[in-house]
Formats: C-alpha cells, structure tokens, sequence
C-alpha cells in the first residue's frame, strides 16, 4: 500500500522526501541524494513488468492501477513521490484507495512556484511560467526516453493539480511548505506522526532532529555543487540547471514584478484565500 508524496513541481516535495530518506532508510542520517529509496511512481520499469508499452498514452492512462496493484503484491506499505494530478480519464484513473493508505500534499504559494519553475524548465520569462502554470492540459517528461524516471507526468494547471489531491479524502494530510520553512520542526513532526500512525513507525525527537538538520537547505545545495543531482533540468543549450536554487530566498514579495502577481492572484484567488496566502 503506498503513501503518496504529491505537489505541484518545485513546491517542496523533494525536501520532504529527502527529510524521510534521511529519517527512514539512512544509517546515522547521513545519505546520498542521488541514491535514495523513496522514488517516484510511475517509472518506465512499472509498464514494462506488465508487458505494457507506457509510450502509448491509452497503455499509460489504462495500466496505472495495474502497475500499482503488482507493486503492492508485497502487501508492505511504501513512500512514492509524484507530480501527477489525481487525474480521471473515463474509467481510468491515477490511482485508488485499494492502492493508497494515504496522501501527503505540499502546496507552496504559487507566487513563489513561479519563480523556481521558471529556472527549472528554462522558461523565456514570467509570462511563459505563468502560461505554464495555468495550462489545463499541462504535462512534463518525454513520451520517447531511455532514462526510467522520464515518462509523461500530468500535472494539468497549479490550481486543478492542488484541487485534484483535495479531493482524496482517504488520509489526506496537507504540508505548507512555507509552514516547514517558518516552523520547521513542528510541520516534520506532523508528518513523522501520520506516518507513525500510517506506517505504524515509531521515531524519537533525536532521529527527528538529525534528520531536519541532515537536510538543511545549504547542506542538499552543497551535496549538488560538489556531485551533481540526477534530478537537475538543462537549459536549451544543455546546460545543467541547479536544483537547489533559492531556497528560503525564493520571496515573491522581492523577486516578482507587479504584473505577474496580480494576474497569480487574480487566476488563483479562490485558492489563494482558502489557504490563507491572501
């Protein structure tokens, strides 16, 4: 059964995941960020163990329950990350409650959003970003890649994306990830104590710290600058981009031009007001 790690790109998801990584799987909280356990679903190896050709989108969308129902033979329960929406496509869908003990959500203020993404996927400039985040049909990844963790992701808009996991009632745990900037220690205690609950794990306030203290922003930029992050985008001229880009420096509030806030909050505002960002 799978506990998902879910959100928009660049909204926190993978220092959530690296904080459990270093929590869950790693000898003295020590561990390398490009050799993990807790990986993504889907990866290309998920299709082909089924005989599945997840090139062809009608095989993607119809076989990803199929793909979780084999994983789950185990009958253990696991951390996926995705950027998937909780999409529906006729009678298909991302996943189910047969598959799922719960979902953790990390939405970050798509004011913010915007500027990371806008480095990570090399756009021209806000308004191509802003464009992308409002895009209902949005996806990322390659139909056509070698690597097993490039495939299509369907993250549809920022705010049908946030929508779409809202309605997974099922466990649902919704992470801030300006709350785990703000109040660090209290936000990683609420995820240890669903996953406690969850997982049926049991983790002290030691292992918490060293944990959160393992996963220091400068410390996850300083193990990119000296050995890459597999996880990194390039730009159109194939340059690597960094990950680890701003961090807690990423404030809309002195980066972003008046035009592209306003037209965020006019886009979003529904949600905006019902996470208490306006």
């Amino acid at each position: 059964m799978i506990i998902w790690l879910a959100s928009y790109p660049k909204s926190g998801n993978t220092w959530v995941r690296l904080f459990l990584e270093s929590l869950i799987h790693s000898k003295n909280n020590k561990f390398d960020i490009n050799n993990t356990k807790i990986r993504q679903f889907p990866l290309r190896s998920d299709f082909s163990r089924i005989n599945v050709d997840e090139n062809n989108i009608q095989n993607f969308v119809s076989n990803c329950i199929n793909c979780q129902d084999r994983i789950n033979l185990d009958n253990k329960a696991k951390i996926f990350k995705t950027h998937n929406a909780f999409w529906r496509a006729g009678q298909h869908e991302f996943t189910n409650e047969n598959n799922t003990v719960g979902v953790i959500y990390i939405v970050r203020d798509p004011r913010n959003v915007i500027t990371s993404l806008k480095n990570h996927f090399d756009s021209e400039n806000y308004n191509d970003a802003f464009k992308f985040m409002t895009n209902e049909k949005q996806h990322i990844g390659s139909r056509f890649s070698n690597l097993d963790n490039n495939l299509p992701t369907v993250i549809s808009s920022w705010s049908n994306h946030y929508n779409s996991w809202k309605k997974f009632k099922k466990n649902y745990l919704l992470i801030k990830y300006e709350n785990l900037l703000n109040d660090t220690h209290n936000e990683f205690n609420k995820i240890v104590k669903y996953l406690n609950q969850n997982m049926k794990l049991n983790f002290n306030e030691d292992q918490i710290n060293k944990a959160i203290k393992n996963c220091d922003f400068e410390k996850l930029s300083e193990q990119e600058n000296n050995k890459g992050f597999k996880e990194s985008a390039k730009d159109k001229s194939g340059n690597i981009k960094k990950f680890f880009y701003l961090g807690a420096k990423n404030n809309w509030k002195k980066i972003l031009d008046q035009n592209t806030r306003k037209n965020i909050e006019k886009e979003f505002n529904k949600e905006l007001l019902e996470l208490d960002y306006l």
